[in-house]
């Protein structure tokens, strides 16, 4: 099973969460794999389904593929499926986090709602493709919190557990995190379509 990310810290979270139940997780640069794929969907899954169909035409092997992003309710749902492009691909995401913490300055609390949307594709080699779409809902904090997770984990507060997903265990957040929720429902379906 090959992953379409190079994406290091999304892989240990993808293999803590999938394990080996339907084989080993392979991302794109283990697989040997490497092409540069331009994300031009208007939705999550369009995107994953652009990736893993550009993996699969190189492999016979069955390959995944994920989009996520962060919505913002009050910045009318930005940046949503453009979350990693958000002020160019090579910026940091501390840089990131600091500007939508700077458009959400005396934004009252009620309205810094947000969530953590993941969808994620599935080519299998007889060409069937599958998506399934998870989401965590929070809020936008005031401040970036915590060193685990990354991305906008540092912005993105729970309020259940009462703190941001970059100051929560792996654990933690895999149990709640979208691509978490994502990942397990995607092992049920495959455990239906394998």
């Amino acid at each position: 099973m090959i992953f379409a990310t190079g994406n290091e810290d999304k892989m240990k979270e993808i293999r803590m969460i999938m394990g080996e139940d339907h084989g080993k997780v392979l991302s794109m640069k283990e697989a040997g794999i490497q092409i540069d794929i331009e994300e031009n969907g208007t939705t999550y899954e369009e995107n994953a389904l652009i990736k893993a169909r550009a993996v699969a035409k190189r492999v016979h092997d069955l390959v995944l593929a994920d989009d996520s992003g962060l919505e913002i309710d009050f910045l009318n749902g930005e940046p949503g499926v453009y979350s990693a492009r958000y002020l160019g691909e090579d910026t940091s995401y501390r840089v990131k986090n600091a500007k939508l913490l700077k458009r959400l300055e005396g934004v009252s609390e009620e309205k810094r709602t947000a969530r953590f949307v993941c969808a994620i594709g599935a080519v299998f080699p007889d060409g069937r493709e599958v998506t399934v779409r998870a989401a965590v809902e929070g809020r936008i904090d005031y401040e970036e919190k915590g060193k685990n997770g990354f991305g906008y984990d540092p912005i993105f507060y729970v309020p259940e557990l009462g703190k941001t997903t970059a100051e929560m265990t792996e654990e933690e957040k895999n149990s709640i995190s979208h691509r978490g929720k994502a990942l397990r429902m995607l092992k049920e379906e495959l455990g239906k379509n394998l």
